[in-house]
């Protein structure tokens, strides 16, 4: 009762990683949003990318934000000629699965990121999926910013809100929307990895209880299989934030570099804490094994006292069960219930002994 009790205040306190976006816009089967902003303050009304483009282009802060959803590369194909992408980025676009990275293509920037979510579950089991991924990929241009995303989870409609609540911030450009989103990334990370590390005690504290439950060692492997999945997306993430952070990139301004340098810290730190899981559940998992070959230990013992003590009885029974004429009382009338005695105090002496010993 008490465990169900901290699974629901959990799931109250919990900050929540999973946010779809709603039904899909209009202006395309993959596209969610198309907006114009101009000196960080969104201009009303949808348009064609085309137009949009070129009402960005007019003046020096403006720039089109586009959002998109697992397109084809038919759908794909016409953005990407429009914007001058590059042939290798779109490709990995179109295919996903694509290894967190930062690439610079003359004056566009592309940045794949891993996004994380935890998946709610009322038991930890063998089987449990405790860590669920996506992909958000985002072309960063002097004019523009395409965000691409695969999965079920990970929407950017927050971040878009909380930018365009903050004019000043988002006035400076597509850099300060490709910081947004890494940020928001990278807390996503931190969240779920708050989440494992209640998993990890609950495992933890199942481990060393009194009762050794032989299931533990499934759970606590998935439960390293799944993070291997959060240190996948995270650890191959360093490298290019610090990128980010530190070299003269010519779409990221000295401004905007600060922020970078805050989020790849927060990077560290989530890869540290995913480092020292990985080495808790390694520890974790060898106290089990060697708590299951404790136990193992302990029950052959008490086979083998068991088996001594029954061995007494059937060593006087085989002796005296051979077909001899001639045997010590054989033909006494109180034979029989002494060799019952002897073995019944034989039987209690060893039993008391191995009771001493802490066998029994």
């Amino acid at each position: 009762m008490i465990s169900n009790l901290r699974q629901a205040v959990r799931r109250v306190h919990r900050r929540t990683v999973d946010l779809s976006h709603p039904a899909r816009s209009p202006l395309g089967s993959s596209v969610v949003n198309c907006v114009v902003y101009r000196d960080g303050v969104r201009q009303h009304g949808d348009c064609p990318a085309e137009e949009a483009l070129r009402q960005a282009r007019k003046s020096d802060g403006g720039f089109v934000w586009i959002g998109l959803h697992e397109p084809t590369q038919e759908e794909f194909a016409g953005l990407a000629e429009l914007f001058d992408l590059h042939p290798l980025a779109v490709e990995d676009t179109v295919q996903a699965h694509q290894r967190p990275k930062v690439e610079q293509y003359d004056d566009t920037l592309f940045a794949v990121f891993k996004t994380v979510r935890y998946v709610e579950h009322a038991e930890l089991t063998a089987t449990s999926e405790v860590v669920d991924t996506g992909e958000i990929m985002i072309f960063t241009g002097p004019h523009f910013v395409i965000t691409i995303r695969h999965g079920r989870h990970g929407s950017l409609g927050p971040v878009r809100e909380a930018l365009e609540a903050t004019p000043e911030h988002l006035a400076k450009g597509p850099a300060a929307v490709l910081h947004a989103i890494a940020d928001h990334v990278v807390d996503d990370y931190l969240t779920v990895a708050d989440n494992v590390q209640h998993d990890i005690d609950t495992v933890e504290s199942a481990v060393f209880t009194e009762d050794t439950n032989y299931r533990d060692a499934g759970r606590i492997y998935q439960l390293k299989r799944e993070l291997l999945e959060l240190k996948r997306a995270a650890a191959p993430l360093d490298r290019p934030l610090k990128r980010l952070a530190t070299q003269p990139i010519p779409l990221i301004g000295s401004d905007i570099s600060a922020y970078f340098r805050d989020v790849a810290d927060h990077l560290e730190r989530i890869t540290e804490q995913v480092t020292s899981f990985d080495a808790l559940l390694d520890s974790i998992l060898q106290a089990h094994l060697a708590q299951v070959t404790v136990a193992q230990n302990e029950d052959m013992r008490k086979i083998t006292a068991w088996a001594a003590i029954i061995a007494v009885p059937t060593m006087v029974c085989g002796i005296y069960g051979m077909n001899f004429d001639h045997m010590p009382e054989l033909r006494w009338t109180y034979g029989y219930p002494m060799v019952l005695g002897i073995m019944a105090v034989a039987c209690f002496l060893i039993h008391r002994g191995f009771r001493r010993n802490g066998w029994l």
